[in-house]
């Protein structure tokens, strides 16, 4: 699996982690059942009873973006997600999640747009790109880690 691939899924980990979920497992090698096709996965347990509908909604987008958003620094070319078909599913996430947030489609376009570049000012800084790259090398080490190997990575990179 590409570099390329693991800053885009440490990318959505990282971001859930530190917005409040719990990542249950990352992977390169995802199992091929009968759920859509990917090449890797993220998966996030959310404590709802944590958040208002709309804190979840807003982490929600910023977690779907973060991928992207990772991948874009890691090869140094700015993007817009909803124009690159491999990051269609992660722009649909997001525009899903905004719904309850904004429900004009222009303004929920410019909602996630902002949305990006916040993200993108923010994970291209040094501690939270310091925490994404951590995570890269155990994946790349592993392909596929656990909660505790996730929490583990990242507990030295507070953001």
């Amino acid at each position: 699996m590409s570099e390329r691939t693991a800053y885009h899924e440490a990318g959505h980990a990282c971001g859930a982690h530190y917005l409040g979920g719990r990542v249950r497992s990352v992977t390169l090698e995802p199992d091929w059942d009968d759920g859509p096709l990917r090449h890797a996965d993220v998966q996030v347990e959310w404590f709802r009873d944590r958040f208002s509908e709309r804190e979840f909604a807003e982490r929600a987008v910023l977690v779907a973006l973060a991928g992207p958003v990772a991948e874009m620094i890691h090869g140094g070319e700015p993007f817009h997600p909803g124009f690159v078909a491999e990051w269609a599913a992660d722009w649909q996430l997001a525009w899903e999640a905004a719904a309850p947030l904004v429900a004009s489609d222009r303004k929920r376009l410019a909602f996630l747009e902002q949305a990006t570049r916040q993200l993108y000012r923010m994970l291209d800084q040094d501690a939270p790109w310091a925490a994404i790259a951590a995570l890269v090398d155990e994946l790349l080490a592993h392909e596929t880690l656990d909660a505790e190997m996730v929490e583990a990575s990242l507990a030295n990179w507070p953001i």
